[in-house]
């Protein structure tokens, strides 16, 4: 039986749902965490799914690979046969990595501090500075979505309601993020913002005189040893920094496999730890039982520890620090309302148990 006190040596059980699948008949005869994904897969129970890594502790507890349809941003890839050297959307978990590339970038120098005030890093949009309300949002509100500024995402992402798709549109997107209206003061209140992630890309971009892709490139991707990696530009050229970056499984667990050494790769240390522990802080909460830090979603404080980058669609980046456990969820059931179960039930249902397994059992 599995306790509350051995889920919390997991750190990974999402505590705003739960899941009891029907699934013992089908899981009888499976042996290995592997076939039982396979098995649940071929059931219909985990519809959509695309790819699962879970490293646990250096070991690989599962890595499979499904045939599914798949897109492009909107472009239809037709079924493809999914493996590891599949390029797949991992949209809003881009927003994660954008997160650790302007720790990079402040810790060379390249980017204002969070505390600079945001509107300032845009002279050119000099007539937004004079409302003294926009004035006081600060990078770091930016950074957690507490710009106090108007925006929807709500509504579908096939919809040019929807403040992203609005922004991919507009002449100039970096205006359209910072000219929208005031409705609360920054910092007090969270809205999921993909807007607030464009300006930090540029900010980026800007301070380093590179584009966003290849200072990523430079500074994360190629000292992991990563190589083939897509990141979708928009109309006007820009890579889209809420949603745009495309990578293969095994590349996106080498990143997830960095946060959990701290940092560091190969002895190097790629990402500073101290922006880590200050990304991997609370600093808003959602709404919906998550905290959020730096563009990275955080567990509920009164639950196990995790940290996550999540994706329409089911994509997943998730992080047990405590307990030196990465999992990689890809998947193609992009603008599904619950796209976000799927994940949440391969970790609850499959993963966290093997790892429990391997702790021990109960406590």
């Amino acid at each position: 039986m599995m306790t509350m006190s051995t889920l919390g040596r997991v750190g990974l059980a999402v505590a705003v749902a739960a899941f009891a699948l029907p699934l013992a008949s089908m899981m009888a005869k499976a042996e290995t965490l592997d076939d039982r994904i396979v098995a649940a897969v071929e059931a219909g129970a985990l519809e959509g799914l695309h790819a699962v890594i879970a490293i646990h502790q250096g070991d690989t507890l599962v890595e499979a690979y499904f045939p599914g349809r798949d897109w492009r941003w909107g472009e239809d890839l037709g079924v493809r046969d999914h493996g590891p050297e599949t390029l797949h959307d991992i949209r809003s978990v881009t927003k994660s990595i954008v997160g650790l590339l302007y720790g990079i970038a402040l810790e060379e120098g390249l980017v204002p501090g969070l505390d600079a005030p945001l509107i300032a890093q845009f002279p050119s949009y000099a007539d937004l500075a004079t409302d003294p309300e926009r004035a006081a949002i600060l990078v770091r509100h930016a950074l957690t979505m507490t710009m106090g500024t108007e925006w929807d995402e709500s509504v579908p992402y096939t919809s040019a309601a929807n403040s992203e798709v609005a922004m991919e549109q507009a002449d100039d997107r970096y205006r359209f993020v910072l000219d929208r209206p005031m409705v609360t003061d920054p910092g007090t209140q969270w809205v999921y913002n993909g807007g607030a992630t464009a300006v930090i890309g540029k900010l980026i971009a800007d301070g380093s005189g590179m584009s966003l892709q290849d200072f990523a490139r430079s500074r994360l991707f190629a000292p992991l040893g990563i190589e083939q990696f897509d990141w979708i530009t928009g109309a006007d050229g820009v890579p889209s920094a809420a949603s745009g970056l495309r990578l293969t499984v095994p590349d996106l667990t080498k990143i997830g496999l960095m946060i959990a050494n701290g940092g560091m790769h190969d002895g190097q240390q790629i990402v500073p730890s101290a922006w880590l522990d200050e990304a991997f802080t609370a600093h808003a909460q959602t709404g919906i039982g998550l905290r959020y830090g730096y563009f990275w979603w955080l567990s509920p404080a009164d639950g196990p520890h995790w940290v996550a980058g999540f994706g329409n669609g089911g994509q997943r980046l998730t992080v047990s620090t405590r307990d030196d456990l990465v999992v990689v969820v890809l998947a193609g059931n992009y603008n599904a309302p619950e796209h976000w179960r799927l994940p949440v039930r391969l970790i609850n249902a499959f993963i966290a148990p093997e790892v429990i397994s391997r702790l021990g059992g109960d406590d």
